[in-house]
């Protein structure tokens, strides 16, 4: 007797393709795209499915009457019935999402269907999180935005949701904002950016993560004015300094203050339009409590998570100090001299090697602005090794190198050596001596910066550049302790010692200061 075949159930049909949405495949019963609106995109992904992605993201419009919230906006139904025409636009029909998602403009499931809420919320999440991930490429950002993704964004972000679904949204147009063609989308859908900046009045971190992402691409972007624009107003930059300066969140103390640097690296009419009503506000002095408070996080607790965030709120203030308008009123702050001058002396400087090299940049510019404050330091000889320290992270990066050799100079040229006592003298010559492996390197990597030196500084004015005049007052020193040592008892093998290293060090001297 030969075996029936029968029939698969829908509820069959139906695991098997949430199977294999899940495993990346579309699923099959989706027609392809009618010719006439075939797509010039070149894909791995079939348009259709993403139609079908967008579709379930599309938001049930609230009933009239009903208590639904509406989030800064009046024309919440424009918005949604707008969504509804794009849907309709898109020329696809997904019957498996009866059961769940409304149908053509009705708003409802139909009747007979039904599901529940955290079921449809799943999907939609699911759904959210695909586009998420395509969004991250430029060619199938190209496509979803071809296909409306912002209007059903926009209507989204306008109905008062999970922050969740929030967060989703919020991701979806970050990553899309990182592609130059969507990003002129965004700016050119009305009302979207007005919407993106009402999020920030949000309470949830990672929906203001994503937001201050977000609006850090657009300040970054060629379309830079209008994002300016949309958070030039009093009330929406105070919330940015609040949650700066309120929020224990790493993640949202980098973003934020990230958002800042954006403003301070973009073109100069975003600067004007926003630093200025910022610096009122105080954001020098949040800047400089960020650090304390991160510094104090750094000598106490060490959570390698923090490490990013030392490192943004010190790239932000860098960009402040080059800045002439606000320069002075940074680098005149005893507080911040302080605090970067402690993260040089920090003993285990591979954590946060970065910072470090930050630190040594800022404190440059610190004493080019207030030269005065080089005596305040000019006998801390912690300081000085720490300086030394960091060379052998700035193999890439000349300008960090240049600054540490300009703060050396200024400490060295207040070294009074005929004045000093045996115990300072020794003490520093020691510092110098045990750090003669890294000062030969440094000059043997980079001999040809010195030139490069030259040539900067000669149109200054400057006779020497910092590294040769700081060599010039290592040598001197090591000269001098050389005439002291003669009345000193010390053992033979370590004057032995002592005397091929001062040699080997007022060698290298000599060479790069001829």
């Amino acid at each position: 007797m030969a075996a029936s075949n029968s029939a698969p159930t829908r509820g069959d049909e139906e695991e098997q393709q949430q199977d294999k949405l899940e495993e990346g495949f579309f699923p099959s019963h989706h027609p392809s795209a009618p010719p006439d609106e075939l797509f010039d995109i070149s894909t791995t992904v079939d348009p259709s499915y993403v139609i079908s992605l967008i579709r379930k993201l599309l938001p049930v419009a609230p009933k009239s009457g009903g208590n639904t919230e509406i989030r800064g906006s009046n024309y919440i139904d424009e918005a949604v019935n707008s969504s509804n025409d794009c849907c309709k636009r898109m020329e696809i029909v997904d019957d498996s999402t009866k059961s769940v998602f409304r149908g053509e403009g009705d708003g409802v499931l139909r009747e007979g269907e039904s599901a529940s809420l955290p079921a449809v919320e799943e999907v939609w999440e699911e759904c959210g999180c695909v586009l998420w991930d395509l969004a991250a490429n430029q060619t199938h950002a190209e496509l979803l935005v071809q296909n409306f993704v912002l209007d059903v964004l926009l209507a989204n972000l306008m109905v008062t949701q999970s922050v969740r679904a929030t967060e989703i949204c919020l991701g979806i147009l970050g990553n899309l904002a990182c592609h130059e063609v969507p990003m002129k989308h965004i700016v050119s859908t009305n009302g979207l950016i007005a919407v993106i900046v009402d999020q920030l009045f949000l309470d949830d971190t990672q929906c203001l993560c994503e937001a201050f992402r977000l609006l850090s691409s657009g300040l970054r972007g060629c379309e830079c004015i209008k994002w300016a624009e949309a958070l030039q107003s009093e009330h929406i930059l105070s919330r940015i300094l609040w949650i700066m300066e309120n929020t224990l969140n790493p993640q949202l103390i980098e973003k934020s203050v990230g958002l800042l640097s954006s403003m301070l690296e973009s073109q100069k009419d975003v600067e004007h339009t926003l630093l200025s009503a910022l610096m009122k506000l105080g954001l020098a002095s949040i800047l400089v409590n960020l650090l304390a408070f991160e510094m104090s996080k750094l000598t106490h607790d060490r959570i390698p998570e923090r490490h990013p965030v030392l490192d943004v709120i010190l790239r932000a203030l860098e960009d402040l100090c080059v800045i002439d308008v606000y320069s002075l009123e940074i680098c005149s702050n005893k507080e911040f001299f302080q605090l970067v001058c402690d993260l040089i002396k920090f003993p285990d400087k591979v954590e946060v090697s970065t910072s470090c090299v930050t630190a040594g940049v800022l404190i440059a510019n610190i004493l080019s602005d207030v030269p005065d404050l080089a005596s305040n330091i000019s006998q801390d000889f912690p300081f000085l090794q720490g300086l030394f320290d960091i060379f052998p992270f700035t193999s890439e990066d000349s300008e960090a190198r240049c600054a540490l050799w300009s703060i050396i100079a200024r400490l060295l040229v207040r070294v009074r050596e005929d004045e000093m006592s045996t115990s300072s003298l020794r003490q520093i010559v020691s510092i110098l001596l045990s750090k003669s492996d890294v000062i030969e390197d440094d000059l043997f990597d980079h001999q040809f910066d010195e030139n490069k030196n030259f040539e900067s500084l000669a149109t200054s004015g400057r006779k020497l550049n910092a590294r040769t005049l700081a060599l010039r007052r290592i040598a001197c020193i090591l000269n001098k302790w050389n005439a002291l040592r003669d009345s000193f008892e010390k053992d033979m093998m370590e004057e032995r010692t002592t005397d091929e290293k001062i040699c080997r060090l007022l060698g290298i001297c000599h060479k790069h200061t001829v």
